[in-house]
Order: structure tokens, then sequence, then C-alpha cells
């Protein structure tokens, strides 16, 4: 049945549901409240979402598309170890994840061919492939411009920033960074909401006042100027923030319980985790976190199994445990990926061996909101190196994402010139992730 939009915004799904709600006392004053906050949701579909990033291209062979029967020279040194889920196999190195594999679905043969960092991560940022006259906003972005957030909240937050900017969306949409992670048993400040230097509530309100009279001898000037209407914007919105105490406290990890701190490792990437899940908790729609260190050409196996496998096995086997644990993976959608993989064949750079860059065929993880877990799609050949059959383009991987989000994603902007644009261009949904 197709969802026809009434006058006044409603689709006709909503209005047969206020009617249904209006019999237990529910006005349509009262939907449309509460729809405004973001707590009426279509069913089937998530209400925010984490983009964990890992800068520099994982490896797909060591991580989550081994290749055991490869020769050599191709499938490396780890083993595969079996998950939750029957016939799905993970790297020896990702024992947590193994855990938790029901949560999440496995992408393989996720294929471009931009073999350079830059142009790989705008790719895979956006879902667009990049184009030199055009700047394409990240996922997080076009998140803060379609899903309402509360006033004293920030719609976007990168931990510690986002590689990807607003684009074309302009300023207004970009993240609020913090700048750090935070650390296991410190408080952690994130500039312009608390307030330092001993600064008090009074003293901020009086700087205010002297801002705003500097801001009226401006107006005329600003009137027409696109980038100060978004920077005007933000202060407004840094302002509700650093004033609020449920943003504070929304950045607050001490805040939560012994127990719930201790489904986190006390290293940095998963106290972000860790933060992230309280910050969607808290009413944020978008939370971008980043592992970087994954440009492995050389001591491949050496990085991989002492230091980046081990965290982004107890950081994201933290965070898809964390949002079951509080009810919020059937509402928050999550993306974990790279900018693309690493060569099949092992080069000989150093002892041991490394990976180059490979956009022919990567792996990418998708879970939570109505994304069905436990489940591998796509496949890659006999060593790795493409695709088995048809690939997935990254803009299928985007279409899949803003569906998970409600968002459709052949949904069209305009530029500041008036220019016609898709939030994806090209794409379509995944139908074996999501209904």
């Amino acid at each position: 049945m197709r969802n026809y939009r009434q006058c006044n915004g409603m689709t006709r799904r909503q209005a047969i549901r206020v009617g249904a709600l209006g019999a237990a006392g529910l006005t349509l004053g009262n939907y449309l409240q509460l729809a405004h906050a973001g707590e009426v949701r279509e069913r089937g579909r998530a209400t925010a979402a984490i983009f964990v990033e890992l800068p520099g291209g994982p490896s797909h062979l060591d991580t989550f598309d081994l290749k055991p029967d490869a020769p050599t020279e191709i499938r490396g040194e780890f083993n595969p170890i079996a998950t939750t889920v029957a016939g799905i196999q993970v790297s020896e190195h990702l024992p947590k994840l193994a855990a938790q594999a029901d949560k999440f679905a496995i992408l393989r043969g996720v294929t471009h061919t931009l073999g350079a960092h830059p142009l790989g991560q705008k790719f895979i940022n956006t879902g667009n492939r990049p184009n030199a006259a055009l700047e394409y906003p990240a996922y997080g972005s076009v998140v803060a411009k379609e899903l309402p957030t509360p006033a004293d909240l920030p719609a976007y937050v990168s931990i510690p920033r986002a590689s990807q900017g607003p684009g074309y969306l302009g300023v207004k949409y970009s993240s609020l960074a913090t700048n750090e992670a935070p650390r296991a048993g410190r408080p952690f400040n994130v500039r312009g909401i608390t307030l330092g230097g001993g600064m008090t509530l009074k003293e901020f309100e009086r700087r205010k006042g002297l801002l705003q009279d500097l801001d009226q001898r401006f107006a005329a000037i600003e009137q027409q100027d696109e980038l100060l209407d978004g920077l005007d914007e933000f202060s407004r919105k840094a302002y509700r923030m650093v004033t609020s105490k449920r943003t504070r406290d929304a950045f607050d990890i001490s805040q939560e319980s012994d127990a719930f701190r201790g489904m986190f490792a006390e290293d940095s990437f998963s106290q972000s985790c860790l933060l992230a899940v309280r910050l969607i908790e808290s009413g944020v729609r978008f939370v971008t976190l980043t592992l970087p260190g994954w440009d492995t050409h050389q001591e491949n196996f050496v990085k991989l199994k002492e230091e980046l496998l081990p965290k982004l096995d107890a950081g994201v086997a933290g965070l898809f445990a964390g949002l079951s644990a509080k009810g919020l993976l059937d509402s928050t959608a999550v993306m974990v990926t790279g900018e693309f993989g690493r060569t099949p064949k092992i080069n000989n750079r150093s002892p041991g061996g490394g990976r180059d860059h490979y956009p022919r065929c990567m792996c990418m993880l998708l879970g939570g909101g109505p994304i069905r877990g436990g489940q591998v799609v796509g496949a890659s050949d006999a060593t790795a190196a493409a695709p088995a059959a048809e690939g997935i383009a990254p803009e299928d991987v985007a279409a899949t994402f803003y569906h998970a989000l409600g968002i459709d994603h052949q949904k069209e902007y305009q530029s500041s010139t008036g220019r016609p644009l898709m939030v994806v261009r090209d794409g379509k949904v995944l139908s074996q992730l999501v209904s």
C-alpha cells in the first residue's frame, strides 16, 4: 500500500495511528509533540546511527573474509574461528565479535576503484563517487538535517573528529567534534560544552550579551551570507548546549553504572564506543567513531594481532552489547568500515610482510535497526581478489543505511546555486539486509 502524505504533512498510516491512539486518550497535539521529539517512528526504522570508520583500509582477508585454503602468500598467518552463527567464521583475533555475530551482518565482495585514501574515504563516507566540482555530505550531516533533535543536544557528534564534512549542506550540519577520545577513569570534557577555567554561567551570560551587541551591528552585512548564517546557527546551538545540564550529562560516562562500564575495555576506542552509546541514549541522532592505523603496508600481521584487532574486537563488540543491553539496538543502525581492503598477495617489505591498498574487494559490517544480523551478504572469490559474482557497490551500502533510518536515498536537495542533488546519486537498497 502506498503511503500518501496529506496536506498537514502526515502520512495516511500516521493518521490512522493517531485515530487509534485517540481512543487511548492521546490527542493529535500529543502525537505531533512526540513525533517532533523523535519518540514516534515507523515500525522497522532506526532513529539514530553510529558510523565506525577504520581509516587506512583494514585487510579483509585477516578480519572477516579469511581464505584458509588459499596459497600461503595469500592466506596469511591468521586462522578462522566459528561464531555464534552456524557457518560464519571470522579471524581468531576477533573472539568477542564472534560472540556477537547474531547482531550484525558481514558484507563481503564490496568493491570500487578508488585506491587513494582521500578519494576512498570520501566515497565510503558519503555513498557518492567523489566529484571535483562538488563536495558531498557525510552520513551524519544528512541525518542531522533529516531527523529532528532536541534543541539543547547536538544532532551529530564525532569522536574525536570526522574525516568528511557537511559538503553542500553547509556548516550548520557539521559534526560537534570532541577533538579527543575519552579515557577510562578520567573526567571527559568537550570544549564549548563543559565550562572551563572556573567560568560561571553568570559570566558566560554576560559575555554572550556583549557578543549579541556586536552581532546586531553587523546584522545587515551578515544577512545574505550562508556561511555566517550557518555559523550563527552554530552559535545559538552552542549556547543552548553549554547551558544545558542534559547535554553535559550526555557526555559524562562516569554516570554509567560500574556493571555497564565493565562491558567496555579501558582503551580510548572502547571508551569512545561507551560514550557513543550514552550519547545515542540521550537523544543524539548520529555519532561517528574513528579507529585509525589500518594502512599496514608493513608488519601487517604484527600490527593487527598486537594492537588493531584487539581494539576493534573489544570496542565494536562492546558497542553492540551495550546498545542491546540498553534496548537501543533495534533503533540504532551501525556501520563499520574502512575505505578499501588490502591486496590478497602479501608483500615482502617487512618481516612477516604487509598488504597494500586494494579497493576491488573489501568487507563491511552493518547491524542494528531493521538490518538483519547473523548473516553474510555477498561473497568474494577463492583468493578474495574480487567479488565471486555481482559485487556490492558503496552506493548500495549507502542506500541501505539510509533506508534503515527511514531516509529516502533518492530524495533531492538543492545546492546554493539551485542544482538538484540526490542524497545518493546511484545505488539500490540491499533487500537481503532490510525489508
